[in-house]
């Protein structure tokens, strides 16, 4: 009997389309909950239980609850990555502990200024108010700094964290989104190898079914 594989989160979360991404590429069949943030369902009783910082998104399966994303992929692409045509990680302790830098690069030197800018490009405009020069400025410079290592990084490999697509890709995946449909592309379209390797990741099948969910999600919505 297959266990039942959960995700609670929301489709304007980053984090929780990071997870559906790696288990569409993963083939792993799941059941989406969706948690209504603006509801502020994440912040009671019932979500605490299983993400005790109110965050989503969360993965059960088999009884076993992941709460934070970066974890639940790593779990999930060592449990089900010889499954699929790749393995998004790498079996060689040593090269894993490279994607496992550039994982943490994502996590501490890229998101912080993508978000930034994401906010401020996008989310703010959305609701009618104009973003803060000052912050989109900083953001920029940080910004900059980070895709600058990942033109040097990529001219030596195809990918960030190796020759293959790897869980590194899949983790910039929604916030690279996010930014090319900002003035924040100019980032982007300015360094051929970056520009090159966001269109590849971008254009993933995988990818195309978390872009179709989301698309479904607004489409239900708006009857």
């Amino acid at each position: 009997m297959t266990e039942a594989r959960k995700v609670y989160g929301s489709l304007n979360s980053p984090a929780t389309l990071k997870v559906l991404a790696l288990l569409f590429e993963l083939d792993v069949p799941f059941e989406f909950v969706t948690v209504d943030l603006d509801a502020g369902e994440h912040k009671k009783k019932p979500f605490l239980s299983m993400s005790p910082f109110g965050e989503v998104p969360v993965y059960e399966e088999g009884g076993i609850i992941f709460f934070e994303s970066r974890t639940t992929m790593r779990c999930m692409a060592h449990q089900y990555g010889h499954k699929g045509g790749e393995a998004l990680i790498d079996w060689d302790s040593r090269k894993q502990a490279v994607v496992s830098n550039w994982v943490d690069v994502e996590d501490h030197h890229f998101e912080p200024p993508a978000l930034k800018l994401i906010f401020e490009l996008a989310i703010k405009p959305s609701k009618g108010l104009a973003p803060d020069e000052v912050v989109v400025a900083e953001a920029e410079a940080g910004l900059a700094k980070v895709l600058d290592v990942y033109e040097a990084r990529l001219e030596k490999f195809k990918y960030l964290g190796s020759e293959k697509y790897t869980i590194v890709d899949v983790l910039h995946l929604p916030n690279m989104q996010s930014l090319v449909g900002t003035a924040a592309k100019k980032l982007i379209e300015s360094r051929p190898r970056v520009s090159a390797w966001c269109s590849d990741i971008l254009a993933r099948p995988a990818w195309a079914k978390v872009i179709d969910m989301q698309k479904k999600a607004q489409d239900h919505s708006a009857i």
